[in-house]
């Protein structure tokens, strides 16, 4: 029982610490875009957390965790089995209710990521219903082929923490997202990229640290206990690779744009915790350098890839989250207790199978609501600011207006 409480404590600190990091991604992303647009942004953050947590209770939680099934789809009824919350033989580490508070936590976080890829033309009714349809059953499927004893779990695909299976799961969709909204205006000029400056870049460093410290969670509570050695060396690792990949992405600014970019500092921070994520806990300090490293450089050269395709990703969600997850997931075959040439191929297989089922999943789910009702707000709303006209109000309102 001692045992239980100690890991079960551990855990719930976790669920906090996975809970703080969407404040994390909401300082990120309004602060890398304009003010005009504030409002709206935090509004689809708070939307998706409050939605993503319900949706995971009715239906989520047992999509993902269905028990004995087919290994593709399964499901376990709706709503939570109030039965199992005294059964202290559900799980050696944690309650049921610390299970489903954790994973929960995780789930509003794929939805996050297309946020930021779309964000400033986007009608806030469609990216909901997104989100409703994404959070509520793509996602659960989705992990459940992995973390619910699925046909990938059989295989020996592996995926500590998510790379692949929260950050990917995010970044495919925010791709299709992308390219079916279009940029912004002014975004490309004579085919040539823009930059359209974030109003607020000292509020997205804050989010970049806000959320270095969540990965401590996210990670960190994906050892599933409270076991020493194997959270210290997963905190360990998941630091090192967050540290290399800023300084490599800075470095590899400076010499390929002679400047400093912050921006791109941070981005790469977050593409070292992206990339470690999958097999943090199998990983020693050199390979968590490399593959933060490694990241790092992937963020620089993702970010113009990008640019060129002219897709237009305001906070580089994309190259954070999709291309750091899918080197992420791939560094498990490569570095660490799991290298072979075997796994890397098992992992190259789950990396195809997420994508499988996220293309066609947020294509049908996008285009539909592009063809029947439109997902881009009207020239004038973007150029005037989705605050004023899809809120009715400003996040930064000018009270030197009212004065006497």
């Amino acid at each position: 029982m001692e045992i239980l409480t100690t890991n079960n404590v551990w855990m719930m600190i976790c669920t906090a610490l996975v809970f703080f990091m969407h404040l994390g991604f909401a300082f990120l992303e309004i602060g890398l875009t304009r003010q005009k647009n504030t409002l709206n942004i935090l509004f689809k953050n708070i939307f998706i957390i409050t939605i993503g947590l319900l949706l995971y209770c009715l239906v989520g939680f047992n999509l993902m965790y269905p028990g004995e099934f087919n290994g593709l789809i399964g499901f376990n009824g709706f709503g939570l089995d109030a039965k199992l919350a005294t059964d202290l033989s559900y799980n050696e580490g944690y309650t049921y209710w610390t299970d489903f508070l954790f994973q929960g936590m995780f789930a509003a976080t794929a939805a996050t990521i297309v946020s930021g890829a779309v964000a400033e033309r986007i009608k806030i009714g469609p990216f909901m219903v997104f989100t409703i349809m994404y959070i509520g059953l793509i996602y659960p499927i989705a992990g459940s082929w992995k973390w619910g004893g699925g046909f990938l779990d059989k295989l020996g695909f592996y995926d500590f923490a998510g790379s692949t299976l929260v950050h990917s799961v995010g970044g495919w969709a925010a791709v299709i997202a992308v390219c079916l909204l279009g940029p912004r205006i002014g975004k490309f000029k004579n085919g040539l990229p823009q930059a359209i400056p974030g109003h607020n870049v000292p509020l997205a460093t804050a989010g970049v640290l806000i959320l270095w410290l969540g990965w401590f969670g996210f990670n960190g509570g994906s050892v599933l206990s409270a076991d020493p050695s194997a959270t210290s060396l997963t905190l360990v690792t998941t630091c090192l690779a967050a540290a290399a990949g800023g300084v490599i992405a800075a470095l590899a600014t400076f010499l390929k744009f002679a400047n400093l970019d912050l921006t791109m500092f941070l981005n790469g921070i977050l593409g070292g915790l992206v990339g470690i994520t999958a097999g943090a806990d199998q990983m020693g300090p050199t390979d968590a350098i490399i593959i933060g490293g490694i990241s790092g450089l992937i963020i620089v050269f993702a970010v113009s890839i990008i640019d060129r395709m002219k897709l237009d990703d305001p906070v580089g969600a994309i190259a954070v989250h999709l291309v750091c997850g899918i080197w992420g997931t791939l560094a498990v075959g490569i570095f660490g207790n799991m290298a072979s040439w075997n796994q890397f191929f098992i992992q190259l297989i789950g990396i195809g199978a997420y994508a499988a089922i996220c293309i066609p999943s947020s294509f049908l789910i996008f285009y539909s609501l592009k063809k029947f009702v439109g997902i881009r707000v009207s020239e004038r709303e973007e150029l005037e600011g989705l605050d004023n006209h899809e809120h009715g109000m400003s996040a930064y309102p000018d009270f030197r207006m009212n004065e006497h």
